[in-house]
């Protein structure tokens, strides 16, 4: 994807470090961008001779013992990825009071670079965009960390056309993401719900920014935007992110369907990490035709809407008390405006801290008791003598189905309660997950309303479908058919991973021989585990060559294996005609019993010209038939005895023979 080259060293401010030698190695040439929390340089390594990023603490930071172990996190985490679509980290160190990580540098620009100049993109650049996106995510989570700040400024576009995730400043592993007590960071614009409510991170909450930022590329707008910050919070608890169609018409369904898939505000809805994203971007996009994935989007649309230089967009922190039913929308408020030490726009996501002060009271509210008004004494009475006149009427049209109550579904699977409420004549609203250690996985553990609930015809129940225990041991499949033992993992809460196969003596072939985690240990449900599946019985390939067919079939079989005779045949100097003259594999090679060898069969030596020797002296003539290929025999007879010259050979010149023949010479 092609975009404009932006400058990407900001030579507008004088800086200390520019032109010197960093831990007397890396020569720093001018600065990129500065954040709240670093400086970013562009720098050569003098030792390798490479061009570099060098990401710089601020000095005053670090003696903050919280920020230098998150610069130190970034590069332990990076450096374990080592993934293509992963911005690389190369070394982390300190220079007296500078801490500071040597990076990968990549000449292009950013992803909100290209949205700032383009707007919207078609939805085959977005998926370009998004899918190495995730893959980088995915690696990262199957790794173990969610990266927790997935926005636009974060994916790099190199020149050469690659895509990068950067900025893993904020990584945690999975299994320690847990409530923080009183802040929440991340960028407001990308903060999954339960980020903003909970403080909890899971790799979900990577799963929700994907979404958010690829409504932004679809549409060229943030799906929630506001006047402060709050605003926005607001939003994502209380709002659904909207079908990027309704802001671009003529959008597919599948990139609908794949917004709200990845944005679901419930977050047991949405795909469980990247990886299964991806699955699902790839589905979505193979379903799109030529027109659809090439729809150029009405540029117009985005005018007005895209302040990315406001709050919205920086790394933040976010006090607790601004949570759920704590965020109203507010009518405005001023925004921090990121500027550095001369003024100057910051590139860089800060962080900040956003406080939410209460908010006023809305517009035309009154404090203490309403006024009355006379229009109001008139309603209730004539509310009073409708529902006296009426009374007999609201029975009976309760009484004609109008209302219906809501079936026991408790412990049935989800297709037998949409089954059952579709002949109540109700409908799925919606179909929540939840972690249980009582229910049964795929079956449904509450309703909402319960059952016994009276409810309008045709209304709508909330169905809560368990998804097993939280932590899933990994059941014995040993020696369990391979379907089988899929299944069983399946029903156990686990997924069915890499299958590999080995040779086992006591295993039947195509039974499952060991699994990864082994069986009783513990692993979070849907984690995948790796099966090793039986080969059956190694057999040793017995050696057949020089054997004719049919003993050579025989001796495979009575070894346990099969034999496939090829249909071409080969000339050979060192088998008979019919004899088996090469073999695959060859002997001694481990095979499962059943296995196959393949016999080439031999159609005996080649045939030769035979040279013309007659005349010659006889050791001339033993020389050529020789270097021609054949054995020679001398017959000398009564008069021969002490002769040295060839009278006759036993094939006549320019005859053929079978290579390695005996030729006969007679001597006079």
């Amino acid at each position: 994807m092609a975009a404009r080259r932006l400058p990407c060293v900001d030579t507008t401010l004088q800086d200390p470090l520019v032109g010197q030698l960093l831990d007397s190695r890396y020569r720093i040439e001018g600065r990129i961008a500065v954040g709240g929390m670093a400086t970013v340089y562009r720098a050569v390594d003098t030792r390798l001779d490479r061009v570099l990023a060098l990401k710089v603490m601020h000095p005053t930071l670090a003696a903050d013992a919280s920020f230098v172990d998150r610069f130190i996190r970034e590069a332990k985490s990076v450096a374990r990825l080592s993934h293509p679509n992963v911005v690389g980290v190369f070394d982390q160190g300190t220079d007296g009071s500078y801490v500071y990580l040597a990076m990968e540098y990549v000449a292009g620009c950013t992803l909100r670079d290209v949205l700032r100049e383009r707007g919207a993109l078609q939805p085959r650049a977005a998926l370009d965009i998004l899918e190495p996106v995730l893959a980088a995510l995915g690696a990262a989570h199957r790794a173990g960390f969610v990266h927790r700040d997935m926005k636009p400024e974060n994916v790099l576009i190199g020149d050469d056309g690659r895509v990068k995730v950067a900025d893993f400043g904020l990584v945690r592993a999975v299994d320690t993401v847990t409530n923080t007590t009183g802040t929440v960071l991340g960028t407001v614009s990308y903060l999954a719900p339960e980020q903003i409510e909970h403080g909890t991170a899971d790799t979900r909450v990577d799963v929700y920014a994907c979404g958010v930022v690829l409504y932004e590329m679809l549409t060229g707008a943030k799906p929630h935007t506001g006047d402060s910050p709050a605003q926005v919070l607001y939003q994502h608890l209380n709002e659904d992110v909207p079908s990027p169609s309704a802001a671009v018409p003529g959008l597919a369904l599948e990139l609908d369907e794949l917004v709200a898939s990845a944005t679901a505000r419930t977050p047991d809805v949405r795909p469980y990490d990247a990886v299964a994203l991806l699955a699902q971007l790839r589905e979505a996009r193979s379903a799109l035709s030529e027109e659809q994935l090439d729809a150029v989007p009405p540029q117009a649309r985005t005018t007005g809407h895209d302040h990315h230089d406001n709050a919205e967009d920086r790394t933040s922190v976010i006090p607790r008390a601004a949570r759920s039913t704590q965020l109203p929308l507010p009518a405005g408020g001023d925004q921090d405006q990121d500027q550095d030490q001369r003024g100057q726009r910051d590139p860089m996501n800060r962080t900040s801290v956003l406080t939410t002060p209460p908010p006023a009271p809305p517009a035309g509210a009154r404090s203490g008791r309403a006024r009355f008004d006379p229009r109001r004494r008139t309603l209730v009475v004539v509310a009073a003598v409708l529902l006296a006149l009426g009374l007999g009427a609201g029975v009976w049209y309760i009484n004609s189905g109008q209302f219906t109550e809501v079936p026991p579904l408790l412990a049935k699977t989800e297709a037998q309660a949409r089954q059952r409420l579709e002949e109540a004549g109700l409908e799925v609203k919606d179909v929540k997950r939840a972690y249980s250690d009582t229910d049964k996985r795929g079956t449904v553990m509450d309703t909402d309303p319960a059952a016994g609930d009276r409810i309008r015809q045709n209304g709508q129940v909330t169905l809560t479908v368990s998804r097993g225990p939280e932590k899933v041991k990994v059941p014995d499949v040993k020696g369990i058919p391979l379907a089988e033992a899929k299944k069983e993992l399946k029903n156990s809460g686990l997924a069915p991973g890499m299958v590999t196969k080995g040779f086992s003596s006591t295993i039947d072939k195509g039974s499952v021989i060991s699994t990864d985690p082994r069986a009783g240990f513990t692993r979070k449900a849907d984690s995948a585990v790796a099966l090793v599946v039986s080969k059956g019985r190694a057999v040793l390939v017995p050696d057949v060559t020089g054997e004719s067919e049919a003993d050579a079939v025989a001796d495979l079989k009575e070894a346990g294996l099969k034999a496939k005779i090829m249909p071409t045949r080969v000339h050979s100097e060192d088998e008979d005609k019919g004899d088996v003259a090469r073999q695959s594999p060859v002997e001694d090679r481990p095979l499962a019993e059943g296995d196959t060898v393949e016999l080439t069969i031999s159609k005996g030596p080649p045939m030769v010209a035979v040279p013309d020797v007659t005349g010659m002296d006889v050791d001339d003539a033993v020389a050529k038939l020789e270097s021609a290929g054949f054995d020679v025999e001398k017959d000398r007879g009564l008069l021969g005895l002490f002769g040295d010259t060839v009278k006759d050979q036993s094939v006549d010149a320019g005859d053929k023979a079978p290579k390695g023949s005996t030729i006969t010479i007679e001597i006079r």
